[in-house]
């Protein structure tokens, strides 16, 4: 299965450009949406949490995501463990999806690819990329957060200029350029590389 992988910071656009390559017929793994499940279903990974941050980080049986979100965005180390537990988990979910997967590639959709070092498992790599004020501006509209709220959680991810010397394809989700055009030429790109 050939595996392109989606990225770009916070409030860049990701999930608008996912939902054009699906229109397409290609499936997207939406990776930080699977890990808040396996958070709470996937019993190794509760454990370790569990273990880390004590039994009431799970209050009523459910992740408290507001109480764990609101310590590891203050404590690297946390984040840390966090992200060191949470991506074996979501890379096995995203191995075994893929096998059930039939169109010619296959996209998942992370917000912290390059980051997290796990480029080297795709074929390929979008970065979806839009101006700092655009995303601050998307996200405080989107999640009800201020903008210091939202420039703190980007001070967990690189900077742009640093993912796009990475990538593969760019994607400029900055309301000037239109995105299914960029989609679009991307896809076929990805098709032509599988013959």
């Amino acid at each position: 299965m050939y595996k392109v992988g989606i990225t770009g910071g916070i409030g860049s656009g990701k999930t608008s450009a996912c939902m054009v390559f699906e229109t397409l017929g290609i499936p997207v793994y939406y990776a930080d949406t699977r890990a808040k499940q396996l958070m709470n279903t996937d019993a190794e990974l509760k454990s370790e949490i569990e273990g880390y941050f004590g039994k009431g980080i799970y209050g009523d049986g459910t992740l408290n995501r507001g109480r764990l979100a609101e310590i590891v965005f203050s404590d690297p180390t946390a984040l840390e463990k966090v992200n060191a537990w949470v991506h074996p988990a979501v890379a096995r979910d995203f191995e075994y999806w893929c096998t059930l997967q039939t169109s010619r590639y296959v996209l998942e959709e992370a917000a912290i690819i390059f980051e997290s070092g796990l480029a080297q498992r795709f074929d390929q790599v979008i970065l979806v990329t839009a101006p700092e004020h655009i995303r601050i501006h998307r996200v405080c509209v989107r999640d009800h957060s201020s903008p210091e709220t939202v420039r703190k959680r980007m001070d967990n991810q690189w900077r742009e200029e640093k993912k796009i010397a990475l990538a593969d394809f760019i994607i400029h989700n900055d309301n000037e350029h239109a995105i299914i055009p960029q989609v679009m030429k991307i896809h076929q790109d990805i098709l032509s590389n599988l013959f």
